[in-house]
């Protein structure tokens, strides 16, 4: 207990914040500004990451073309900020939901109860990447603020020893994690506004860090062209309005009939019924263009085929 102890207290996220000493003595709107001070240092800590973060998303995208995962795991806030990006991949990007996998120590209950001694159980971060099959081809990308959290160590630990690519988001430099990933990507933020409540600053750097890395993929896979969410689908009323938005960007010429013409033809595929529009071609023909070009809209619609 005292050796963990002493790992704790050198750690950035654990150490008391000069700056927010008086939290509970300030007015109300004082300490509102004083909390959101500390989150100015955010943008600036995940941009010194900027290198480890496109090497995290270029080796994640080569794995994912060959048939692999991007694989999270982590515990507490961690965990559930790695099950969160997993989850919305499919809606956003039209993933399949087995390609992002998110895993929290304690299992989906732990999303909403809390489960803190789940991160203490190494031995359960093992057993729960066995259960998803974790191989060679997959990328598993440890989550914890500490660097050190004995769940998602043994999970990385665990993925090198199956042959599987590792990565980590932590929020101290030189971390435990770092040792076992391929790249680290380690935001150091500084002590939160709340001694030790990693769910803060820690919490929301690893959220723009995991949007970065998803983001990031998605575009290497050909998911987005331009900056539009082209593998979105027209599933409910708020999507479908969307669908028609991005199709009245890629093609201003075009009339709302049009688009939703394309749309019903290519089952509410924003992509194929922009390469029906911009092709010519019907829906058979336009996924055969497709395919041809990768997936890639882009090239679908620019170069000669």
């Amino acid at each position: 207990m005292s050796q963990r102890r002493d790992e704790l207290e050198g750690l950035t996220t654990e150490a008391r914040n000069p700056r927010t000493k008086e939290l509970d003595t300030v007015s109300t709107l004082e300490m509102v500004r004083m909390i959101n001070d500390e989150n100015r240092v955010l943008a600036q800590a995940v941009d010194g990451e900027s290198e480890a973060i496109a090497r995290a998303v270029d080796l994640t995208a080569d794995r994912l073309k060959k048939g692999g995962r991007l694989i999270y795991i982590g515990a507490g806030t961690s965990g559930r900020l790695g099950v969160l990006d997993a989850s919305e991949c499919p809606p956003t990007f039209s993933m399949d939901p087995g390609q992002v996998v998110g895993i929290i120590a304690g299992g989906d209950r732990a999303l909403r109860l809390p489960s803190e001694n789940a991160e203490d159980k190494p031995e359960t971060a093992r057993a729960d990447l066995a259960a998803v099959g974790v191989c060679d081809k997959d990328v598993v990308c440890g989550i914890a603020a500490s660097g050190r959290t004995p769940y998602a160590a043994a999970g990385l630990q665990y993925a090198r020893e199956k042959g599987a690519a590792t990565l980590c988001i932590t929020n101290n430099k030189n971390s435990l994690l770092g040792r076992y990933s391929d790249v680290a990507m380690e935001v150091d933020v500084g002590p939160e506004a709340l001694t030790g409540s990693t769910r803060m600053k820690s919490g929301t750097a690893q959220k723009l860090v995991l949007n970065l890395l998803s983001t990031g993929v998605a575009v290497r896979l050909g998911k987005v062209y331009s900056n539009l969410m082209v593998d979105v689908k027209a599933s409910n009323v708020k999507l479908n309005i969307r669908c028609l938005n991005i199709l009245g960007e890629i093609f201003p010429d075009k009339t709302e009939e049009e688009f939703s013409a394309a749309l019903a033809e290519a089952g509410g595929s924003v992509k194929l019924a922009a390469v029906i529009l911009g092709r010519g071609l019907d829906a058979a023909g336009a996924r055969q263009l497709l395919d041809r070009c990768g997936g890639y809209l882009r090239k679908a619609l620019e170069e000669e085929v």
